[in-house]
């Protein structure tokens, strides 16, 4: 069976499965819609939470980035994963003893404060508009190439399929449709991954096959094969960094903290019975995450080096069908400079060539009598490969030339990392109006039921707005990802942090240190990533040489230091708030989550 017919299949009897659990689970209280009810096993939560974290930045774009940035790479597997223990750790049993539906509802309540309560909704909006615009980007992708549409009609399609099962079943509905997310995402991406590792090591498990010898070259280790390559194109070598230690530690600590901040992932530990349930789910998330994130390097590396081997320095007219299928969705593109009718991939130091810079000129191009692409704008650039890293998780099994079915193994798997991410996102969204804005702040006498038609339609606003996002989305996967999680940093870990841990701690503070840190992260962002303040600035003038990803660990100090000055020059919170301060603290006596 061809791969475009095995792909239909496989998608769609995942969607089908998906809906169906939608219907079998749909919510029908705001309890229901909100936490699935507070009783979900630690282990269906564990998996679910684990879906929900794994999103189109983990599944399709941290490989694809790892393949190009090489060691530099490991900053996104080092914050991710150290950032979920931080959150098992210091927050999510805390939390869950609070026992309240959203974030803004803890910080509301924590400050004591409507319009503490107000500023944590617009950052809840703001990191989760960030996010799902990545992660639209991802379905966008993916549709585009497995189902052979334009990437806006990919964005549409999934934009309904999310909102049909996140809207009819809330958060009940998404727990169990991401369990069922979970089990095909991780099969999706392990199957090709040991595929590939056998294919050239003979190894079958892939992060071993990744330091073991080339079946073809027994003499000769993978890892050092890619580097020889590596430096014979002009590129760093892949296992040794170019990012400046600050930059790493930057990235790295943004990307820890904000995972401690995600409203998406910490509503996830109000759905459990008890705090001992909520430390026994975020255990299970972490190893159900670390399966794929010790796959990834893996992944990378046969990837980059098998994509290499296939097209360097090969004719143009010898190229696979999937070679030319990525070029028409112009997310890879080839320019014959030198006339040659051959593929040179260059980095910056051979030749002139640069395969980063030369981007732009790249699509600038048209087709020409040949078949080649010819530049109509050129440069003295002489790298002829533009490769987008959100392809490579897609393109390994067709590179590899795996069986069909893997294939179309990968294009389910990809779809529903994307889409679990997006619908739990979503709910955020819709909990943070309905609940938090219109609940607690503007009409606090709705019935439940009008929470929920309140919820559900909020729910349909945010998705057209994650639709355009994902239409027009501001970079990568991964890094538009990497932003969310700045975000998050600057905005809700020091209020999350000191609101527990901090009896001191009162709602001048906490407003204050909330909107200098996100306004801090979103004028970096407008000047240094969108482009929104003028023309980006060149790398130098990068303030403390730390690039617009890394740049939440700086927000996120500068909000503690303006929380805790603030603070200790305010009146202390009232002692009713500091005693419910202290009892946060004991592990023993949670209450079912509660929004009211």
């Amino acid at each position: 069976m061809d791969a475009q017919t095995l792909t239909y299949i496989f998608v769609g009897v995942s969607f089908a499965i998906y809906i169906g659990i939608a219907i079998w689970s749909r919510a029908g209280s705001t309890k229901e819609f909100y936490v699935a009810g507070g009783g979900v096993s630690p282990l269906a939560n564990g998996m679910a939470t684990a879906a929900d974290w794994m999103s189109a930045a983990s599944f399709i774009s941290m490989a694809g980035i790892i393949s190009f940035m090489g060691y530099d790479g490991s900053v996104f597997l080092m914050g991710w994963t150290g950032g979920f223990v931080l959150l098992a750790l210091l927050l999510a049993p805390y939390l869950r003893k609070f026992g309240k539906f959203t974030v803004p509802d803890f910080i509301g309540d924590r400050y004591y404060s409507k319009t503490a309560r107000a500023v944590a909704v617009f950052c809840a909006l703001i990191v989760s508009f960030t996010y799902i615009a990545g992660q639209m980007r991802g379905v966008g992708v993916v549709f585009s190439r497995f189902l052979e549409v334009e990437i806006e009609t990919g964005v549409i399609i999934g934009m309904i399929i999310v909102l049909f099962y996140a809207v009819l079943g809330g958060m009940k509905g998404i727990t169990y449709t991401q369990v069922a997310q979970y089990c095909v995402l991780i099969f999706a991406f392990l199957v090709p991954a040991i595929f590939i590792s056998f294919q050239a090591t003979g190894n079958p498990i892939p992060m071993f096959g990744m330091g073991d010898t080339l079946a073809s070259q027994p003499d000769t280790y993978m890892l050092d094969k890619l580097d020889g390559l590596s430096q014979e194109l002009g590129f760093n070598e892949y296992t040794e960094g170019s990012k400046s230690l600050i930059d790493v530690f930057a990235i790295t600590l943004a990307l820890m903290v904000g995972t401690a901040g995600l409203p998406h992932v910490i509503v996830r530990f109000f759905t459990v019975k008890r705090v001992k349930d909520a430390r026994k789910s975020a255990g299970y998330a972490l190893l159900f995450i670390g399966i794929l994130y010790i796959t990834a390097p893996a992944v990378a590396s046969f990837g980059k080096l098998n994509l290499i081997q296939t097209v360097n320095k090969k004719e143009y007219a010898d190229m696979p069908s999937w070679f030319t299928t990525w070029e028409d969705l112009g997310l890879l593109a080839w320019t014959d400079k030198n006339s040659d009718g051959k593929i040179q991939y260059l980095g910056k130091a051979k030749e002139g060539g640069d395969a980063l810079t030369g981007i732009p000129e790249f699509k600038d191009t048209e087709r020409g009598a040949s078949g080649q692409r010819v530049v109509t704008n050129p440069s003295a650039n002489k790298n002829e490969l533009y490769v987008d890293n959100d392809i490579m998780v897609m393109a390994n099994p067709e590179i590899a030339d795996l069986p069909n079915w893997v294939f179309a193994l990968v294009a389910a798997g990809c779809l529903a990392a994307a889409l679990s991410t997006a619908a739990g996102l979503l709910l955020v969204i819709s909990s943070s109006v309905s609940h938090d804005l219109i609940k607690k702040m503007v009409y606090p006498k709705i019935s439940d039921k009008g929470e929920l038609v309140a919820a559900r339609l909020a729910s349909v606003v945010a998705v057209v707005i994650a639709g355009y996002f994902g239409i027009n989305p501001p970079g990568f996967v991964a890094a538009v990802v990497a932003l969310a999680f700045g975000l998050a940093a600057a905005s809700f870990f020091p209020a999350i942090i000191l609101g527990i841990f901090y009896k001191r701690m009162n709602k001048e503070g906490a407003v204050a240190g909330m909107i200098v840190g996100i306004s801090l992260m979103l004028f970096y962002m407008a000047k240094f990533k969108l482009g929104w303040i003028g023309e980006i600035p060149d790398k130098s003038e990068w303030w403390f040489g730390i690039s617009p990803e890394g740049f939440g660990t700086v927000a996120m100090i500068v909000n503690f230091i303006v929380s805790i000055t603030i603070s200790k020059f305010t009146a202390a919170p009232p002692a009713d708030v500091q005693e419910m301060v202290e009892n946060v603290r004991i592990p023993s006596g949670a209450s079912e989550a509660s929004g009211h």
